[in-house]
């Protein structure tokens, strides 16, 4: 049964108290492609299990408007939005928008929706900025697409909606935006949009020696970036040192008017892409860390995660945590039915899920040794005048 009790005292909060769920029914009906890793379903996903936890009631939720081109150049350039266009139209590209804008990759396909899906996600992002004029939380999991650069599509990510929404949220009064990003890959094209901005500070924790193969800790974008690459196995306990140590004391230096997170679920030890050891309670703990924060603005997004079921289970705990929710032992028989009508193909070698997909949200902790390069590294960042909130202008 859905926890009536729970749902019940969410519908009762002010709209304007309560935190925003910003979706679109496109994410259930488009895919990359049979091949592609985002075949997979995800923010559908998320949807269906907040509702059937009894934690999204139709006042929280907004269905994302799709961005017409125009306002995608406020960062990407005309002509590539133009091609991205064609090629939907089309269903093909030419040699030159393969090679001059990326469109038609292995990474980056040609697919029905590959317009209007990430124009979708674009316009939740640009959407969120208005709303957080007046400060609140949002919360829109079908963005985070963190590689798109403003002539090229990039690493699963045609279009850069991090980028659209931080400059949204600063045409709409914010002037200090603090951006902090959890993803497995780092975030080079919200790099490429900010580096050097003194009212700005990126931090990027991210796998070292992975693709893109950028964010070295020596490369601080002029002045306001914290990137910090660690090595495979990266567990609870070292995310957690991170936080404490270098994130959270980062922020209240700076003291940001508005905080997005990228909340990239694709460093739990179940995705396919990463050789990070996080469990989905690390990403929890970090949210509440900077819950805590109490920026005026919150803008929460998605971003890498390609097993169905631990980045369903993993952002519909962002929801619940946003929400001051409890999250139970066990789901809902509803929500059971939902993790247990996903299927995926990378769960082979005869190997079935385990019980627990189907029946929890809660992974079991993951700790572990701090080994001496996280806390060297850490050691290393706290020196930079950016994480001292003393970014160079």
């Amino acid at each position: 049964m859905i926890n009536a009790p729970v749902a019940a005292e969410l519908e009762k909060r002010p709209p304007h108290s309560a935190p925003l769920f910003l979706g679109s029914e496109i994410y259930r009906s488009s895919s990359y492609g049979q091949w592609h890793p985002l075949r997979v379903p995800r923010v559908s996903t998320v949807m269906d299990l907040s509702r059937a936890m009894g934690w999204l009631p139709d006042a929280q939720y907004r269905t994302s408007p799709r961005a017409k081109p125009k306002a995608l150049h406020v960062w990407h350039t005309p002509e590539y939005i133009a091609a991205l266009e064609q090629a939907e139209r089309d269903q093909n590209v030419t040699e030159v928008m393969r090679t001059r804008h990326g469109l038609g990759t292995v990474s980056n396909p040609v697919y029905a929706e590959m317009f209007r899906r990430p124009c979708t996600g674009a316009g939740a992002s640009l959407l969120a900025g208005e709303l957080l004029a007046k400060g609140g939380v949002i919360y829109h999991p079908g963005g985070g697409t963190h590689h798109g650069m403003p002539d090229r599509a990039n690493g699963f990510c045609y279009l850069n909606d991090p980028v659209l929404a931080m400059l949204s949220v600063r045409r709409a009064g914010a002037r200090r935006i603090a951006y902090v990003d959890i993803d497995a890959h780092h975030a080079d094209g919200v790099e490429a949009g900010f580096a050097g901005d003194p009212d700005t500070l990126l931090i990027s924790v991210h796998e070292e020696r992975r693709w893109p193969f950028t964010g070295t800790l020596d490369q601080d974008g002029g002045g306001n970036c914290l990137n910090l690459p660690v090595p495979k196995g990266f567990n609870d306990t070292e995310m957690a040192f991170i936080r404490d140590a270098l994130i959270l004391p980062a922020l209240a230096a700076f003291r940001p008017d508005a905080l997005v997170l990228q909340c990239g679920a694709d460093a739990v030890t179940e995705d396919p892409l990463s050789r990070l050891t996080l469990s989905n309670n690390a990403h929890w703990q970090m949210l509440s860390g900077l819950m805590a924060l109490n920026a005026p603005r919150l803008l929460v997004l998605g971003g890498g995660g390609y097993n169905p079921w631990s980045v369903g289970r993993l952002w519909t705990g962002v929801w619940a945590t946003l929400n001051g929710v409890e999250i139970p032992e066990r789901v809902t028989p509803e929500a059971e039915t939902v993790l247990r009508a996903l299927t995926w193909d990378k769960a082979r070698a005869g190997k079935t899920p385990p019980a627990h997909w189907f029946t929890t949200l809660r992974d079991h902790s993951r700790p572990g040794a701090l080994r001496p390069e996280i806390k060297t590294r850490v050691e290393h960042l706290l020196h930079r005048p950016a994480a001292r909130g003393q970014i160079p202008r």
